[in-house]
């Protein structure tokens, strides 16, 4: 699905320098590395505080530790996500509310969000799914009318631009209260191992931040709120900044095998091409079609058959998850995002992908339609 080694080959002389200098300096911990991605994402974002921490989930952890939501306090998150959205919510007694969303950008729906909100609201959590924002602007509104915190789940979207209605434009994960990546590998910006990070343009949120992922100190040995131990290595930041660098350059690749993908699909009786929302670019982290009247387990064979991977993001909704069970829900309360669940999967899309290998996945996949 990613050809990690492919990019890695094309930037390994800068990277392997960049390794061993970490590894002479032997500032392994918050080392100057570490400080310089900060500062470089920093820039590249325009926001005002970028926080590295371990990995994504822990970047969503953190921002609800650093809010001070309470046990029992309700947190509005789309349905058809990653479970480490959800997880950290019940993982802290918060209460996760799900809604619905879009069927063709597969992004949180607004209206369902707000029709979601009760005298126990305190945030709402919109994830910038596959590559596109969310319709941040309505969120926003929604979050000021209601005095709810917004955390953007932005482990999927980096370096997408949000645009407004006055035509001025945000980076993902900027717009919010606070915005949470992951450098997971195989993410459009991923480090070579686990790492995430935490945006916020308010000053004092982001001291609170850095304190609670530095177990819950800002000066050593004095301890002023419950923390965790969540911090990016030197190594991985090392990396990251290079990557950093090309990050528009992988960006403009992902949307390139997008275009070969539509145009070979586009139009067909069986699959669905992925929604462009008018609010935001789409740096495509996952190109994800949805099947009409298709025996998906028979395609996944048919492709696996002549090597071609095939991904399903993701095959079971939170409310049905066993860990997630509440009686407040049940089967058909969310009926776009079962439906989803049911029909969606995604072709490999990644920087390294040339003209020949596109042909080849295209061609399989109207093969197998053409056999039924």
């Amino acid at each position: 699905m990613v050809d990690l080694i492919g990019q890695y080959e094309k930037i390994q002389a800068e990277v392997d320098q960049a390794v061993l200098n970490t590894i002479r300096s032997s500032a392994f911990i918050n080392g100057p590395e570490v400080k310089s991605f900060q500062a470089e994402l920093e820039k590249y974002l325009n926001v005002k505080h970028v926080i590295p921490c371990a990995n994504g989930t822990d970047a969503l952890q953190i921002a609800m530790m650093a809010l001070n939501l309470q046990p029992g306090d309700e947190v509005i998150t789309a349905n058809f996500t990653y479970v480490a959205t959800a997880e950290v919510i019940a993982l802290l007694k918060l209460k996760p509310v799900l809604v619905d969303v879009y069927p063709g950008t597969f992004t949180l729906n607004p209206k369902a969000v707000e029709a979601a909100i009760t005298p126990k609201t305190k945030a709402i959590v919109p994830v910038h799914l596959f590559g596109q924002c969310a319709e941040m602007e309505a969120i926003m509104d929604i979050a000021k009318k209601h005095n709810l915190y917004v955390i953007e789940d932005n482990a999927q979207a980096i370096g997408a631009d949000y645009c407004f209605k006055d035509g001025h434009k945000q980076k993902a994960g900027t717009i919010g209260t606070i915005g949470c990546t992951s450098f997971f590998p195989s993410k459009n910006l991923g480090c070579y191992g686990d790492g995430g990070a935490i945006f916020t343009n308010d000053d004092e949120l982001a001291k609170k931040i850095r304190m609670v992922a530095n177990h819950g100190q800002s000066v050593q040995y004095y301890h002023d709120e419950v923390g965790v131990n969540s911090r990016l290595d030197s190594i991985q930041a090392a990396i990251l900044r290079i990557k950093l660098r090309h990050l528009d350059e992988y960006a403009d690749a992902r949307r390139k095998v997008a275009a070969y993908y539509d145009k070979a699909f586009a139009n067909h009786p069986h699959l669905i091409i992925p929604e462009r929302t008018t609010v935001s670019n789409h740096v495509f982290h996952q190109y994800t079609l949805v099947l009409k009247d298709a025996d998906r387990a028979k395609l996944r064979e048919y492709l696996a058959g002549r090597d071609v991977p095939c991904m399903i993001y993701y095959p079971v909704p939170l409310h049905l998850q066993k860990a997630y069970s509440d009686p407040r829900y049940k089967k058909g309360d969310f009926p776009i995002t079962e439906w989803l669940c049911e029909n969606v999967f995604s072709l490999p899309i990644h920087t390294e992908m040339n003209e020949e290998t596109l042909k080849y996945i295209t061609d399989c996949v109207l093969d197998f339609f053409s056999k039924k």
